[in-house]
């Protein structure tokens, strides 16, 4: 799985198990799920109770129109069925024997004997007999008289719908309430994604950020309530930050451009008082206060290079061959250790000369530093990337810390140890200078030491900056 379906797929699982959006989606469509539960229920209640209601009725109008009949000394054509009768007719004597029956129970034993036995004069309700395959209402009234004897009673059985026979009721109510959750579903996803719309474009506004600088604004949507006044207090604070961040590179700015005339001259007259031929006493502490202005002049640098790397300055850049730049700045060191180069031509970014010096330069700074035995400078080119290597044989850098090395002012024990007088600036201005021009700059694994890589876009396919 290549990392971008692998970043996809990450997406969409937090997105269908962790957002917002999803979770009230499934606290929705759980709470319509139950409602429907309990109204499909209702309705297969209702339907069972209409259902035997009408079958009721039918059994009982069957029996209240032959009783009729009976009364009116019609013909023996009584127990025939009419339309909305029931054909399951009998009429039983007084001793629980059939006497006549329609012709859905011909041949069938008595329904209602023991009730006819037991003298009753109605019977309502219930019946599954076992010489029927399903179970039956069984509505039956005593006569008096009849053509078949006196206290006979004519008895009426309706079959009761079973949930076979009925099956297309609650498939229906099923398929109904799923395609309601369907839609449920559905609806609570899109109407909350359309909600956070906004939101999303706050967010991704906020994540532009790093690229085009505070200077950028959040999209204001024309919605009123609670979202539009999120994102006009995201730019009012925007606005506040850029202008306490403009405060303070003008600051740095200024202090440095002001701190360096006269650190400038205060190094020169030292240097000029060291050259005196006479070997007076105070020499060694000139000495001492001519290392102090310098290490000072190069923290007003670096402290002016941040703030022009801050506010984005434009500089003039050039197309750069890697290998001729790198076999430049390792020619002019003078190192305790061995540089060892492999530098394969043709490699070219397009970047500021002396920036990219710079950056190599600290970066070679940083491995004499901490090397042992040697350092190892490798150009190379990697797909659409330019990568440069600075390797070191010292004791490396925790991968807890590999981070922290990269803010500014920010130095481990070991650093200290080597080097106590270093400003913790020379790797962030690196690494910004390498996000400058599009690339990266990071510690990677290594089996001996700290292995710093450099990565810019090559030339062909670097937009201008």
């Amino acid at each position: 799985m290549t990392t971008e379906r692998r970043e996809r797929v990450r997406h969409w699982r937090a997105l269908l198990f962790f957002s917002v959006r999803a979770r009230a989606t499934v606290i929705t469509v759980a709470v319509s799920a139950l409602i429907l539960a309990l109204v499909f229920i209702l309705l297969m209640l209702l339907a069972r109770d209409w259902t035997e209601n009408r079958v009721w009725r039918m059994s009982e109008r069957t029996v209240e129109r032959i009783v009729y009949d009976i009364v009116q000394g019609k013909d023996g054509r009584v127990l025939a069925p009419r339309p909305g009768e029931t054909p399951m007719v009998q009429i039983v004597d007084p001793e629980g024997r059939v006497a006549a029956a329609g012709p859905g129970l011909r041949g069938r034993p008595a329904l209602a004997k023991r009730a006819v036995a037991d003298g009753k004069l109605l019977v309502d309700g219930r019946r599954c007999p076992d010489f029927l395959d399903e179970c039956v209402w069984v509505f039956g009234l005593r006569v008096r008289t009849s053509p078949w004897g006196p206290g006979v009673m004519v008895v009426a059985a309706t079959p009761l719908p079973s949930l076979l026979n009925v099956w297309v009721l609650p498939l229906s109510i099923a398929l109904v309430t799923a395609g309601l959750l369907v839609l449920i579903a559905w609806w609570t996803w899109y109407t909350i994604g359309r909600v956070f719309v906004p939101v999303d474009q706050i967010r991704s506004g906020m994540a532009a950020f790093s690229a085009e600088g505070l200077g950028h604004r959040v999209p204001v949507p024309q919605t009123g309530g609670e979202i539009q006044s999120l994102a006009e207090t995201v730019n009012t604070t925007l606005e506040q930050l850029e202008e306490a961040r403009v405060r303070e590179r003008r600051f740095v700015s200024d202090a440095s451009h002001d701190l360096r005339n006269p650190i400038a001259g205060l190094q020169m007259q030292l240097e000029l008082a060291l050259e005196e031929p006479d070997d007076c006493d105070w020499k060694p502490m000139v000495r001492s206060a001519l290392h102090d202005t310098r290490r000072l002049n190069d923290i007003v640098i670096d402290l002016l290079e941040l703030s022009r790397l801050d506010s984005r300055s434009p500089v003039p850049v050039e197309r750069i061959d890697l290998a001729d730049l790198a076999r430049r700045e390792v020619e002019r060191r003078s190192p305790r250790v061995p540089i060892e180069t492999r530098l394969a031509s043709g490699v070219t970014v397009r970047a500021n000369p002396v920036r990219l010096a710079r950056v190599l330069n600290n970066l070679l700074t940083n491995a004499e530093r901490h090397a042992e035995t040697r350092i190892e400078v490798t150009v190379a080119r990697a797909g659409a990337d330019a990568v440069v290597e600075v390797l070191d044989d010292g004791a490396g850098v925790p991968e807890e810390s590999r981070e922290r090395v990269f803010e500014r002012f920010a130095r481990l024990s070991a650093s200290r140890t080597r080097d106590p007088e270093g400003t913790g600036l020379g790797l962030p201005i690196a690494r910004e200078i390498a996000e400058v021009y599009g690339g990266s700059l990071r510690i990677a694994d290594s089996p001996r030491g700290a292995r710093f890589v450099l990565r810019l876009p090559l030339a062909d396919r670097q937009p201008a900056a």
